[in-house]
């Protein structure tokens, strides 16, 4: 078990850490860090037989306690079933909203019922369970809430559906909740990844954008984490991993990344404009 002579943010001691989508990619990376930090963890996704074997590895390797609870965040019934034992939970510390879903293709002949999974996923979802853990969070006086949002939520872009609005959503949510929270001792970050190699763009239907982006363009599961943990010591609420993401967000000409880029991206999609679910 890892030496703690330097706590987690200063605790004195680790509670429990909440993951949505922690059955692979960047969820899994969180389980798998705070595990090591000491954690224990409520672990949180669709494939219960992945996060069976995640959990009895952090058990394993790291000596935490580990529960793992099934659900389908689409479905307002399991979000609100998690909140329940979020709320139970009387030291939680952390929250990572890391589950997501993605819909591609225009919004006129998108199915409405893929875009409604996708806002409960990534708005009803975050805002729901965020609710159930702060006021445990906020009596003791500390706590993270970490939402997995994207780069692209500052770069809106045609074919993307609720996407991107609900990862636009993410960043103002944490931005809003940030300064209400900070005299309570809670810490509130949007992560916004760029591309990032993990299950998400496996499916067939992202071959095109894969073939449209050079290797260096994509980072990892681990550098994205790392980057999360570091921005919550410094307390920044808005985290952009890599440089080349920060420039293209702070830089680049939102026509310009519309018209072109952004344009080839979705244009090297296949297929309607059905959902996509990847909550891990």
């Amino acid at each position: 078990m890892k030496d703690r002579a330097k706590p987690f943010l200063g605790w004195d001691s680790p509670g429990w850490a909440v993951i949505t989508g922690s059955s692979s990619g960047i969820g899994r990376e969180f389980a798998r860090r705070l595990a090591a930090e000491g954690f224990s963890l409520l672990l949180t996704a669709r494939r219960g037989d992945r996060l069976n074997d995640l959990a009895a590895t952090l058990r394993r390797d790291h000596g935490v306690a580990t529960e793992v609870l099934v659900a389908d965040l689409s479905r307002i019934e399991d979000v609100r079933r998690l909140a329940e034992r979020i709320r139970s939970i009387a030291t939680i510390d952390i929250l990572i909203s890391n589950a997501g879903s993605s819909t591609v293709g225009p919004f006129a002949e998108a199915d409405p019922d893929g875009q409604l999974s996708t806002v409960n996923i990534q708005v009803a979802a975050p805002v729901l369970l965020t609710r159930a853990a702060l006021p445990a969070m906020v009596r003791r006086k500390r706590g993270l809430v970490v939402f997995t949002s994207s780069s692209s939520a500052f770069m809106p872009a045609p074919g993307s559906g609720v996407y991107i609005p609900a990862k636009a959503f993410m960043v103002s949510f944490a931005r809003t909740l940030a300064p209400e929270l900070a005299p309570a001792g809670v810490l509130v970050q949007a992560l916004c990844p760029g591309y990032t190699r993990t299950e998400f763009h496996d499916d067939a239907a992202f071959d095109g954008l894969k073939a449209f982006l050079p290797r260096w363009v994509w980072g990892t599961s681990e550098r994205v984490v790392e980057s999360s943990l570091k921005g919550a010591r410094k307390g920044k609420v808005t985290v952009i991993p890599g440089l080349l993401n920060r420039l293209t967000v702070r830089l680049a000409p939102k026509r310009l990344l519309r018209r072109s880029y952004m344009k080839k991206r979705w244009a090297g999609i296949a297929g309607p404009g059905g959902p996509r679910k990847d909550q891990a």
